[in-house]
């Protein structure tokens, strides 16, 4: 049979390369990711924490297999991004956060976020971030209730529960934890935010698995450090403290709600340093990573129609 015969070609649009890399992959990667951390945190915190990620991770995906079912959409479950946003959620959460109220915040990280804009890759911004932000507002007294974290490598009994940033916001520099404590994570905090280089092994897993750049995380802390350096602030205490580490690798390169370009992601890493360093500066607030990240999601846009590589042959209007 001629190979111009009619019914002999399939016609489609692009892309035409494929890939055995499917999202569920991808998601798997990033939960393997997250597991350092959260060793690290159930050393810290106690086995609470493991229970609050249980809660957040089962609350997610039920509430996207009951949104799917009543919209009659195909059921995402499988894809693990469901599991990814409640584990996410649940590291953004103090580890003695009340577990109906972490509930809620996988209701509007699932349904608010995500589903009621279409679903994975739809959404206009990362949902653990917003849902985070949303109980911040709605529940502040809990949101910023930290227990005493155990040391692993002191002969102290204990850390006290502020956390490094709320100290340097009320000018306690004297108390601040050393960069030694912030890097293990023997301070108070976020269950998986505390433990800088679990977060640190799991990112850069990440990286070698070729599942995120360095372009976002290297632009966001590399931001953060030359405003430290230019504000008279110790970079290394900022990079480490809070949720800089977690919103670099973890958050701020979710694919739906970041550039698309290389140049994107640069100005989008940059946005997100900034932003994080102004608000710690001089916001109301101790702490800017997840404000900062939300903000640029909302951006990534405009970024993508600015950086977006014009067509060859394809003149200016």
């Amino acid at each position: 049979m001629n190979r111009f015969e009619k019914g002999s070609l399939i016609v489609s649009s692009s892309p035409h390369v494929s890939s055995d890399t499917t999202t569920s992959k991808i998601m798997r990667d990033v939960l393997i990711a997250l597991i350092p951390a959260m060793i690290a945190a159930t050393v810290i915190f106690g086995a609470r924490v493991l229970i609050l990620t249980a809660v957040c991770i089962i609350s997610c995906i039920i509430f996207e297999y009951i949104f799917n079912r009543i919209a009659e959409r195909k059921s995402t479950i499988g894809d693990f991004s469901a599991a990814v946003t409640g584990a996410i959620l649940a590291f953004n959460l103090p580890p003695n956060f009340p577990y109906w109220m972490a509930v809620i915040g996988c209701f509007v990280a699932i349904v608010i976020v995500k589903q009621l804009f279409g679903g994975i890759g739809q959404n206009f911004a990362n949902p653990a971030i917003t849902a985070r932000v949303v109980l911040l507002v709605s529940f502040s007294t809990a949101m910023t209730s930290w227990p005493t974290a155990k040391p692993i490598l002191s002969a102290a009994d204990a850390v006290t529960a502020a956390t490094p940033l709320s100290l340097f916001a009320k000018g306690e520099l004297d108390s601040l934890p050393s960069n030694l404590d912030m890097l293990l994570g023997t301070i108070g905090g976020s269950a998986g935010e505390t433990c800088a280089i679990a977060i640190l092994i799991g990112g850069l897993y990440l990286v070698a698995r070729k599942v995120i750049s360095l372009v976002i995380p290297a632009s966001f802390l590399g931001t953060m450090i030359v405003m430290s350096l230019i504000t008279g602030n110790d970079p290394i205490f900022h990079i480490l403290a809070g949720g800089a580490m977690l919103g670099a690798f973890f958050m701020a390169t979710d694919y739906s709600t970041s550039p698309m370009t290389n140049g994107g992601k640069v100005v989008f890493g940059i946005g997100c340093g900034f932003l994080t360093m102004m608000i710690r500066l001089y916001g109301s607030y101790p702490e800017g990573v997840s404000f900062a990240i939300l903000f640029m999601n909302i951006v990534t846009p405009h970024i993508d129609n600015l950086s977006r590589r014009k067509l060859y042959g394809g003149g200016g209007k």
